[in-house]
């Protein structure tokens, strides 16, 4: 593949990619954790979320002085669109700190079936021992995203203002982070710095933030949220083997 081919790649073509991966055969047994988990974690949210969302959008727009009572018509969506994207991005970072090991591993198998090159091909047990280190750097996305999303929880409390604002840079704050929370799995693989990573995805901003907002918005949709994370952790290394791996593994070596 070209270089011209890969750049005109989108987030979407990725996404796509990865629905196809995770049906292989060679690769739907290390599907099969995360999606489990997946399954559990977003059926047991939404359906709490389901019971709780109507009381949640009311309190928002209570919140608003009465001189800005005419702004209920555009808040009542925003507010919806706010509290699901908060809970789809919650809830995908718990449900990644659960799969994290598995889905290093989905990663390591989908780049090996990608690039035909093998990688570092863990054991369990080494897969166990490893598991500090793997948690460890799921602090450091962690530390990285709670400054920001703090600030912008902030936003929301500024009436009018932060109500029709924040759900937007919310969005694309949590577009980045989606972008970084999967595709940063094939970079610890190969014990790629946190912030080595996070530079390179910023050379590609527009093409990272939108694969992260496709998986962002898959992340809000009953059902298809509940198989969003194996199918972006695909996705997210099939961009790695596309347009990191090469340089990134070649440097290091």
């Amino acid at each position: 593949m070209t270089q011209h081919s890969l750049a005109s790649r989108s987030g979407i073509s990725y996404i796509a990619q990865g629905f196809s991966l995770i049906t292989q055969p060679g690769l739907r047994l290390f599907v099969m954790i995360p999606l489990i988990a997946n399954i559990l974690l977003f059926g047991a949210a939404f359906f709490f979320l389901y019971q709780q969302l109507g009381t949640w959008v009311q309190q928002i727009i209570d919140y608003l002085p009465s001189w800005l009572d005419w702004l209920s018509w555009l808040i009542w969506p925003t507010a919806i669109i706010a509290i699901l994207m908060v809970f789809g991005f919650t809830f995908s970072i718990i449900g990644n700190w659960i799969a994290a090991p598995f889905n290093g591993l989905l990663a390591e198998k989908v780049e090996m079936h990608l690039s035909g090159k093998k990688v570092d091909d863990m054991s369990i047990v080494e897969l166990i021992k490893d598991l500090p280190r793997i948690f460890s750097r799921e602090l450091q996305k962690l530390w990285y995203w709670l400054p920001k999303a703090l600030g912008l929880l902030l936003l929301f409390l500024i009436p009018a203002i932060g109500q029709t604002i924040a759900p937007v840079l919310w969005f694309l704050f949590c577009a980045w982070m989606m972008c970084i929370q999967y595709i940063d799995y094939p970079f610890d693989n190969h014990r790629i710095p946190f912030a080595t990573m996070r530079d390179q995805l910023k050379q590609d901003r527009i093409r990272n933030s939108g694969f992260g907002a496709i998986v962002l918005f898959f992340s809000t949709v009953p059902l298809l949220n509940l198989i969003i994370m194996p199918v972006a952790v695909c996705g997210a290394t099939a961009i790695w083997v596309d347009s990191y791996r090469d340089k990134l593994v070649e440097e290091k070596q």
